[in-house]
């Protein structure tokens, strides 16, 4: 009768006030404890049980529940004198008591010797009031198809972490190389971001094979409804994020707009950051750890805003109608300030070149993002152009939002 619901309304005048009054405490204090108790059935019958009391914890080592185990010991006691059996005889009273536990009789009816050391040694068990026979109350791991894994597993714990870093690559290399136009000519990159998706779309066929919680709380290990779920959540962004842009890239006699529309594709990986909060959620009760998530999420912002700020200025700073360069823009006084000045190219394309260096471009823009979210901005790089100051206003109002934080 393991989880025999247990309340007040099953003491009766024969209950023991003072054990009453030790299993209050024992609920009130979170302690394990076990007693031997007088209850009483649904039609006043009553009933000698062994208590067994053990409190539940969570992660946080608070108590949830308590796991309460009762055992009929009535076969084992004095017989129960009530007013009902007032004037009985000892023998009368024990053949009652006999009656009233046909259940306890068949599990105590020896089959062979085996099970009559068996029950001996049960009956034993019972009758200690040790502490160490205390049911230990453990998460059993739910069955599981062969090609199942849970999701709690230790793999698929390391596995996320290692998707989860990778992620934030991608949320620092894609704005920069859509911005920029970068192509991976370098072996070593078009190697490393290769790698980066054939991660991406092993974890597409193991989040096929993975459980999940459903709304009830429960794990859903079957293969049907995990496949179903996939399929109506992550798997379109998964699988447009996964596919090999940067080897696309790679080829030269593929179109710059193209390219860039391939690179453009490749920011619905940011959306992977979703899956960061979940499982950072835990680190925000510590103030270290939510100290340095807000310094990382500063500095990633800026630099998606660094790479918005040079693709305004690159697109403004050639006029494409009249072929000539503005020299408003912070690009072309950038140019002149550091010494490499933007040329045109007369015998040869007839396009303009020079310029900065794509480094020196990038730290320029984090150093003007950096000023303006901070609301200092020194000035030595200033919005000129209409398009550059409506987002250099926008910026401004984001970076105002921190002090109300």
């Amino acid at each position: 009768i393991n989880g025999f619901f247990f309340s007040s309304f099953m003491y009766g005048e024969l209950t023991d006030k003072k054990t009453i009054e030790k299993v209050r405490q024992t609920f009130d204090n979170y302690e394990s404890n076990c007693y031997e108790i007088l209850l009483y059935k649904k039609n006043r019958t009553p009933v000698w049980f062994y208590m067994q009391i053990a409190p539940i914890r969570n992660e946080h080592e608070k108590v949830v529940l308590f796991l309460c185990t009762f055992k009929d010991i009535t076969l084992f006691k004095q017989p129960i004198e009530d007013d009902s059996t007032k004037g009985w005889t000892k023998f009368a009273r024990l053949t009652r008591a006999l009656t009233n536990s046909r259940s306890v009789l068949q599990q105590l009816t020896p089959m062979n010797k085996a099970e009559v050391v068996h029950k001996h040694s049960r009956l034993a068990e019972v009758l200690q009031l040790g502490s160490d026979i205390l049911p230990q109350y453990k998460q059993e791991a739910p069955k599981t198809p062969p090609h199942i894994i849970l999701h709690y597993c230790a793999f698929k714990t390391t596995w996320d972490w290692v998707i989860l870093i990778l992620t934030f690559y991608t949320a620092i290399m894609v704005p920069y190389n859509v911005s920029f136009k970068t192509k991976q000519n370098n072996i070593a990159w078009l190697v490393l971001d290769s790698v980066v998706d054939v991660i991406f779309l092993v974890d597409i066929v193991l989040n096929f094979h993975t459980t999940f919680v459903g709304p009830g709380g429960e794990v859903i290990s079957d293969p049907k409804l995990i496949r179903m779920n996939y399929l109506k959540t992550w798997f379109v962004i998964d699988l447009l994020s996964c596919l090999p842009y940067d080897i696309i890239n790679a080829f030269e006699n593929v179109d710059e707009g193209i390219s860039s529309l391939f690179s453009s594709l490749k920011v619905v990986r940011l959306l992977r950051l979703g899956r960061v909060a979940r499982k950072l959620d835990h680190y925000l009760e510590y103030g270290a750890a939510v100290l340095v998530l807000l310094v990382c999420v500063f500095g990633l912002v800026a630099h998606w805003l660094a790479c918005i700020w040079y693709s305004i200025g690159d697109y403004e700073v050639i006029d494409e109608v009249t072929n000539t360069i503005k020299t408003d823009s912070w690009l072309y006084q950038l140019a002149l300030s550091i010494g490499a000045p933007y040329r045109y190219n007369t015998s040869g394309s007839g396009q303009w070149e020079g310029g900065p260096s794509k480094d020196s471009l990038y730290i320029s823009s984090l150093y003007f993002t950096m000023t303006s979210l901070t609301t200092i901005g020194f000035g030595n790089i200033a919005p000129t152009t209409d398009g550059e100051k409506i987002f250099s206003v926008a910026m401004m109002m984001v970076g105002c939002k921190q002090f109300f934080w």
